[in-house]
């Protein structure tokens, strides 16, 4: 069934809800207030590097079920509305929900009565049950989550693990038409509260974030004792119950979602008197990986760990907080590049999805081979497939030292090795071991 669907917000989320509903054979109006924006969306023009987008994007405007606007009014008369607002950090740790509230306190005057209120947004435990009570039936409330990796939105949205529906039981049948959306899907559908819909979003992001800074650890430890944290992950990863995924170390976790989640889950635990050390020891193990990164490439360029890098020419490859996005929020080689800046290093970085960065503190080049150039190190701080392939003997050729430390453990030490570099890794150091 052909559903209205109006989405608010052209955000990461909200532009892909509304490009996969469309391809779903939906009719989708998108409000954003940014005018620019939404002039550059119709016509076709989108900013978010995410495979399979733009092309969804075109499809939509081409085929007449997808449209942008600035007009909040043009909402008068869909079925649905997708609240797809961004819900940031606030000064305490709490997520900043005012953008929110401002945006649900225009919709009874907006919306037709039996419309149903969507909150994709990743919203404070508690939310759903306050829009319900201050909307009251008219207007029934159902939390979606969204559970999109950034490089796969598209993917995740169209083949997703599951879809999460939380209301309260007055408004079951108001989940079920919002599981109708996502039929073509095939998806397996999950009912449930909102709380438990809040929170599951939460806690999935924040369990990620202790995997991570648990695997970064046990690198420092494999160090120590000269074990290998490659073969360590792969071993634990056969373990059904561990899995494979996040056993890989690294400058630490960031992003826009996991920074943000793993503080408001603790905010969510300490306004309930619960005690959740763990996650709180998984923050500061993520602060302190990027300070022992930082530590590692000093080590690396002058033989101790506090050298001074000050002159010092440094190659960077990778910007972004992670592969397949320009995504810079919260990226932990962004934090590892401006530590190495205020050193006093000088920088030059490369990354297929960032063209500049704000301060102006690494120059940013389009050419992966000209930060080798003169470069005392090269340093891997962005996962990127495509610099294992790059031409290690021409980076070698253009250094002035052929060194470079891997805060990924991308590359394949024998190929840059033969190539001339002494190669660093995280978790794999030889220099380390003591056992």
């Amino acid at each position: 069934m052909v559903e209205r669907v109006g989405v608010v917000g052209a955000g990461y989320v909200g532009l892909t809800s509304a490009a996969c509903f469309t391809h779903l054979g939906h009719q989708v109006v998108c409000v954003d207030n940014d005018l620019s924006k939404v002039d550059e969306l119709n016509r076709g023009e989108v900013t978010i590097a995410e495979p399979g987008l733009t092309e969804l994007v075109r499809d939509g405007l081409g085929c007449g079920r997808l449209r942008f606007t600035g007009a909040p009014e043009e909402l008068s008369d869909v079925d649905f509305v997708l609240l797809c607002l961004p819900t940031p950090k606030g000064e305490n740790g709490d997520a900043d929900v005012r953008l929110l509230d401002e945006v649900v306190a225009t919709l009874p005057g907006l919306l037709t009565p039996g419309c149903v209120v969507v909150t994709k947004s990743t919203v404070p435990v508690g939310t759903g049950a306050r829009l319900t009570e201050s909307l009251g039936p008219d207007l029934p409330v159902v939390g979606n989550p969204e559970f999109l990796r950034e490089g796969h939105a598209v993917e995740d949205f169209l083949q997703p693990d599951r879809v999460v529906l939380g209301s309260v039981p007055g408004n079951r049948t108001a989940a079920e038409r919002v599981a109708a959306l996502y039929g073509e899907t095939n998806a397996p559908v999950w009912f449930t509260d909102p709380a438990s819909a809040e929170l599951a979003k939460y806690a999935s992001n924040a369990f990620l974030a202790l995997k991570v800074s648990y695997v970064n650890v046990l690198a420092e430890l494999c160090e120590h004792y000269g074990a290998d944290i490659r073969d360590v992950g792969r071993l634990m990863g056969l373990d059904s119950r561990i899995g494979p995924a996040f056993l890989v170390p690294g400058p630490g976790w960031g992003g826009s979602c996991l920074p943000k989640d793993t503080a408001a889950l603790l905010r969510t635990a300490e306004h309930a008197g619960v005690d959740f050390g763990i996650l709180r020891d998984a923050m500061k193990a993520n602060a302190r990986q990027r300070a022992a990164v930082v530590r590692k490439i000093r080590r690396a360029i002058t033989g101790v760990s506090d050298g001074s890098l000050s002159g010092i020419r440094i190659g960077l490859l990778g910007l972004a907080f992670k592969a397949g996005t320009g995504d810079l929020r919260d990226s932990p080689a962004l934090a590892v590049a401006r530590e190495l800046a205020r050193s006093g290093a000088v920088l030059t970085a490369y990354d297929p999805g960032v063209e500049a960065v704000e301060p102006d503190t690494v120059q940013v080049v389009g050419d992966p081979y000209l930060v080798a150039k003169d470069a005392a190190a090269l340093v891997v701080l962005t996962e990127w497939p495509e610099f294992r392939e790059l031409d290690w003997d021409r980076l070698a050729a253009a250094t002035e030292r052929a060194v470079v430390v891997d805060a990924r453990n991308l590359l394949d030490p024998a190929t840059v090795g033969e190539a001339g570099f002494v190669h660093t890794g995280l978790g794999t150091d030889p220099n380390r071991r003591t056992g």
